[in-house]
């Protein structure tokens, strides 16, 4: 009796930690957020402006399906002019790319052809803990090459606080290279890719969308094999397990949601298998060009694709091509964008925040925090809006966001910013 009240020990001790999380969760559950996020005031216009010599589209997707409109909200837009010389905060943008940024190999590399199935081995599956999909994905992938970190060691870096909602994929790639490998974030990924990384033997990490007790959430999983024969990719999943399957369509339907991002660790000799096997796509404008062309593809397939909208936007973000990527972020809300949806992605803010509409990053950071009990993300954006807005509280704002992780650079930047202590841009 005595042993095994010992080793339930450790588990009992978990669940009392965790249960202030669970009571939220629950709380949420008897209380639900609204189903959408706030949509724009109706003078925002919702016609998506030319496009700049955009490529042309590349191939027919298939959307999810049509969308309700979201219900309107009452919000005040409030319009500002960006005038970079005299802002003294500027949104910090995440390293989109990853920790690496490699070349296209000089000579021709030899690849493994695609069979009918593959699966690697090798991997110590981790079920997570309380929402500690991140750590528990990254620390099982790094198993492959033989490291013994857990989900508690990478939880450490990756989310200082438990409650922090959300791990970000370039914080991933960062601590996977905090530790001696190397790793490369990439979107647009696609099911042949995927395959032929796990033919030369690499495991990829993904981020899709989950419908997980009767809501939708972002997830990571770990692609360890494929079938064709069965038609689905093997995963390893924290949540279900170390070999769980999944269709080929339901998986791309549920990658989709995140513009196909993927993750590859490796070893530093590996950088020429890997960037042979990315091809072209290592080149951030050929990679954020061919997304615009695919939403683009999907949304004149279905004017209604709120989700091919935001893919759209996010892409055109990071080309730095913010009012049109605004434009498409306002199509995407009037749609309806899911509560959960700026729990893991955030180029909206850096869209509006670009374009001088402080009031929807305010706007959008509020509701995210209401949804969420807090994230430091949101908390960043809304100590920059409020600061561009003159309003206060954008001080407190900053420090929530460092309260949920001290390690967030960009609002330890934007804070020291704000005392004055380093030059503003």
């Amino acid at each position: 009796m005595a042993i095994a009240l010992a080793l339930a020990m450790p588990l009992l001790s978990t669940r009392l930690e965790n249960a202030p999380m669970y009571a939220r969760t629950y709380y949420r559950k008897m209380f639900p957020p609204p189903q959408y996020l706030p949509t724009p005031a109706p003078t925002v216009s919702f016609e998506i402006a030319p496009p700049q010599n955009e490529p042309d589209t590349i191939e027919e997707a298939a959307s999810l399906g049509s969308l309700e409109e979201a219900p309107s909200t009452n919000t005040e837009v409030v319009l500002a002019s960006v005038n970079v010389a005299e802002q003294s905060l500027e949104p910090s943008a995440d390293d989109q790319t990853g920790s690496v940024q490699l070349v296209s190999p000089t000579t021709d590399v030899a690849l493994n052809p695609t069979g009918q199935a593959r699966q690697l081995t090798g991997l110590n599956h981790q079920w997570q803990t309380w929402n500690n999909c991140g750590p528990a994905t990254i620390t099982t992938y790094m198993s492959y090459f033989g490291r013994t970190e857990t989900q508690v060691d990478g939880a450490l870096f990756l989310k200082p606080n438990k409650d922090d909602k959300n791990v970000s994929p370039y914080q991933l790639a960062a601590y996977a290279q905090s530790v001696g490998m190397e790793a490369i974030l990439r979107q647009g990924g696609s099911v042949e890719q995927l395959k032929q990384f796990i033919s030369n033997d690499f495991p990829v990490l993904v981020e899709t969308w989950l419908i997980h007790d009767g809501d939708g959430l972002g997830h990571y999983r770990l692609i360890t094999g494929y079938n064709d024969d069965t038609g689905q990719f093997i995963t390893s999943d924290s949540l279900s397990g170390p070999q769980y399957p999944v269709s080929y369509d339901q998986f791309d339907s549920d990658w989709r949601v995140f513009n196909r991002l993927y993750i590859v660790v490796f070893q530093p000799e590996q950088a020429d298998l890997v960037a042979g096997i990315i091809g072209p796509d290592l080149q951030d404008q050929v990679m954020y060009d061919k997304l615009v062309a695919a939403a683009n593809a999907e949304i004149e397939a279905n004017p209604t694709d709120q989700i091919a909208y935001f893919n759209k936007g996010e892409a055109l973000t990071l080309l730095e091509r913010y009012e049109e990527a605004a434009a498409a972020f306002d199509q995407a809300r009037k749609i309806g964008l899911h509560w959960r949806r700026l729990w893991y992605q955030f180029t909206p803010f850096e869209a509006y925040y670009a374009t001088g509409r402080y009031q929807d990053v305010l706007d959008l950071a509020n509701a995210t925090i209401a949804n969420s009990g807090g994230l430091e993300e949101a908390y960043y954006y809304k100590g920059l809006a409020l600061h561009s807005l003159g309003q206060p509280g954008a001080e407190e704002a900053l420090q929530d966001a460092l309260d949920y992780n001290p390690n967030f650079a960009a609002a330890q930047v934007a804070m020291e910013t704000l005392h004055g202590s380093v030059a503003g841009p």
